[in-house]
């Protein structure tokens, strides 16, 4: 199946193996928490258990270092296009609240971004993230 849309994050290739799977999966919550409709329904094996369910449609992983990751942050900025955000200093917070702190103190300009998510048409989420390779 082809998607009009697509989802990518990416992620500051200097991170610690930890560090990209907790950004991934924050990031991911965010492009699921701006459009629930991203969630398919319930799935179920042979026995009747009941599972969670999870995105309709594949997300892309990809990296950069940093000075990238700026310019695709820049570029969605531009375009209007809505971004999940991860920031290095929020590796030392807890919980949300502090998370959004965190950000809220900080200029576009002074942030370490570590991750960046989006989710608009495919051929943006490409220019936007032209430069940017998939994470291996």
């Amino acid at each position: 199946m082809q998607f009009d849309t697509k989802i990518a994050i990416v992620v500051r290739e200097d991170l610690a193996t930890w560090q990209k799977l907790n950004v991934t999966a924050f990031l991911t919550s965010g492009v699921i928490g701006a459009d629930a409709s991203l969630l398919g329904e319930d799935y179920q094996d042979a026995a009747g258990n009941s599972y969670a369910p999870l995105l309709i449609q594949p997300v892309i992983v990809l990296s950069c270092d940093g000075e990238k990751l700026r310019t695709i942050y820049r570029r969605g900025m531009e375009r209007g296009v809505r971004l999940s955000l991860y920031i290095e200093e929020m590796f030392s917070t807890g919980h949300d609240a502090a998370n959004r702190e965190t950000v809220k103190l900080r200029q576009p300009d002074e942030m370490s971004i570590v991750g960046l998510a989006l989710r608009d048409e495919r051929k943006l989420v490409d220019k936007i993230t032209k430069g940017a390779k998939m994470h291996g």
